[in-house]
């Protein structure tokens, strides 16, 4: 599908990448990880041919259909959501129309917004509009950049479900642990002018790496030794008449080995090695709601809700996109004032806000430095740049002025301010947006060592799943409160049923009271376009059930002869046919375990489906 082979890149002397080569094959899932600076967007824009490399090229096979999702789409001119959705060239194709529709349904939209104009919405809802498009015309590779940056965590759930069962490549960058771990089937990793391919999801790549790096030290360690042996050897006899010949042969061992030596890249994991300062111990009743009430104009989002928040507590607000969350982390931070209703702040108890505008309070004149600086706590400047590493401002980094930062290292700042210095209770809004894994990592283990009380929401899983202990569902303006992690609220909840039904890409619709009755017409037909296309699905996966079903009972056919030729002794007189039959029923029989698996997850699929029809 696609061959990358032998790109080179430098930018102002600056080598960014050297002799990389990639293959992409149909149905491969894989992500390009690496730090700030590697070159992964670079890549991204050569491979689409908005950009030309040093050397090297790039090919794709005849009459391959590529799609491409950028971190931030183009201003809204005047067109529609729908327009956006559905191009000029499909707008009279009555099943692409209905797909875009479920799609877009499935994305959050509601009917009402198909019609209006893209520029009064804001970027992320732009760019969940051209997701639908491109999810709609399904092109053979799917190249994303970040796309779960403007999703929110129900969103995210129908999303990553739905690119399971995607037909075409994908290729993406991401910074979402649990959605690379959900979706890949490899890893390439661009670092020090290298990519190197891993099979399997993120945690795997990360044991694959962390293996290889090993082997790479003992091997380091090892033509160190001989270095040294070797130097020695000619040190010792250099001078002497006969043995200078054999000084200077080892001499050329030694430039042979400096030719070869392992090089190890320089690690960007972020690490911790800085002990937070820690705020004034509050009162256990932290903040209290009491019958709240909230809306936007004539739109009431709460009628008299009270929510109180106790010391210790790590609560994450999860819910449909629209609920409220941001508007309940806004009542208590009090950037909204309620109708009416009481705030209360606890014994000792001191807020801190932090929302991606947070960012722009931080001074432009200052460098990085200079504003890590400028806080109450006494700290000291060592501290203080381990603390700028660990959020990778690294080296001459941090002396950039602040003015120069770009959206995300701004917000890497604001973070760190907001550690150094933190109050008792955090609340936090989508503190992970924009952020690479080596700083969400980062962000997890400060806030592990936080002594304070915690709400916060984010679309990011693995970053909810490390810290929540307490899950409060906010939905129809009502609050649900699970006395436990994430996986806790999942099973109560049985949220895993509910992603099963909306993988197949059906959300279900508002009710007939909640729809105005100029759409009732548009949502019956919605709704007849949803079971025509449930019933398509439904037909895709029967068919999936039985070449799986066929494949499974090849496999097994092949296992059973593998392991019959390897009870013959003769298989054992050729030199290395007994190995080569082991390699390949390895190969057999790992597939085999996969296929079994894709069989049972399709077959909770199709009973979901049936299920839902009923």
């Amino acid at each position: 599908m696609l061959n990358v082979s032998g790109l080179s890149k430098s930018f102002g002397g600056r080598e960014l990448f050297d002799d990389v080569s990639l293959n992409i094959m149909a149905g491969d899932r894989i992500a390009i990880t690496g730090p700030n600076g590697a070159g992964k967007s670079t890549l991204i824009k050569i491979i689409l041919g908005k950009e030309e490399p040093d050397a090297g090229s790039v090919t794709f096979i005849r009459g391959t259909r590529v799609g491409y999702l950028p971190q931030e789409s183009e201003p809204a001119g005047n067109e529609t959501v729908l327009e956006i959705a559905v191009p000029h060239e499909h707008e009279h194709d009555g099943q692409f129309v209905a797909k875009a529709k479920q799609i877009l349904n499935s994305l959050g939209f509601k009917l009402t917004d198909y019609d209006r104009p893209a520029r009064e919405m804001s970027g992320g809802w732009i760019m969940r509009a051209h997701l639908a498009r491109l999810l709609a015309e399904e092109p053979d590779l799917l190249m994303l950049d970040e796309p779960t940056n403007h999703l929110d965590l129900e969103t995210l759930i129908w999303f990553q479900d739905y690119l399971k069962y995607y037909p075409g490549a994908i290729l993406m960058i991401s910074h979402d642990r649990e959605f690379l771990n959900n979706l890949c089937t490899h890893i390439a990793e661009l670092r020090a002018s290298r990519i190197m391919r891993y099979t399997g999801n993120y945690d795997s790549y990360l044991e694959q790496r962390a293996a290889n790096e090993k082997i790479m030290i003992a091997t380091a360690k090892a033509q160190q030794r001989d270095i040294d042996r070797l130097q020695l050897f000619a040190d010792r006899f250099g001078a002497k008449a006969s043995k200078a010949s054999q000084a200077q042969s080892k001499l050329k061992q030694i430039e042979r080995i400096k030719e070869d030596m392992v090089v190890m890249p320089d690690s960007n994991e972020a690490t911790m090695g800085f002990k937070f300062p820690q705020p004034q111990r509050s009162g256990q009743r932290v903040i209290t709601l009491e019958k709240i009430k909230f809306g936007y104009g004539e739109n009431l989002i709460y009628d008299g809700i009270d929510f109180e928040v106790e010391r210790d507590q790590r609560i994450v607000l999860v819910g449909p996109n629209g609920a409220g969350k941001s508007t309940l982390l806004k009542l208590l931070a009090e950037v909204l004032k309620p109708k009416s209703g009481v705030h209360k702040l606890g014994h000792n108890a001191k807020y801190g806000y932090f929302a991606q505008h947070r960012a722009a309070m931080l001074n432009p004149k200052h460098t990085v430095f200079q504003e890590a600086l400028d806080t109450p706590q006494r700290i000291t400047e060592q501290a203080i740049r381990t603390v700028l590493g660990s959020f990778l401002f690294r080296g001459d980094d941090i002396y950039k002025p602040v003015s120069v930062l770009s959206g995300g290292e701004k917000s890497r700042l604001a973070l760190v301010k907001l550690l150094l210095d933190p109050p008792n209770l955090l609340l936090m809004d989508e503190p992970t947006t924009h952020l690479d894994l080596a700083s969400v990592d980062a962000l997890i283990e400060a806030l592990k060592q936080y002594q304070g009380t915690l709400v916060f929401i984010s679309h990011d899983v693995h970053f909810i799943r490390a810290l929540s202990t307490h899950v409060v569902r906010v939905e129809a303006g009502t609050l649900r409160h699970f006395g436990g992690g994430y996986q806790y609220y999942l099973d109560k909840t049985a949220q895993t049923a509910r992603a099963a039904l909306t993988s197949s890409g059906f959300a279900p619709v508002a009710s007939k009271a909640a729809v105005p009755a100029a759409d009732r017409r548009e949502q019956k037909r919605l709704e007849a376009e949803q079971r025509q296309a449930r019933s398509r699905k439904k037909q895709e996966i029967q068919k999936r059930i039985t070449a799986l079903e066929k494949e499974i009972a090849d496999l097994e056919a092949k296992e059973r002869d593998y392991a019959a030729e390897l009870e013959k002794p003769e298989t054992y007189h050729s030199g290395g046919r007994a190995t080569q039959i082991n390699r390949e029923l390895m190969i057999v029989s790992d597939r085999l375990e996969a296929a079994t698996t894709e069989w049972e997850a399709a077959g909770a699929e199709l009973a979901t489906l049936e299920a839902a029809a009923a």
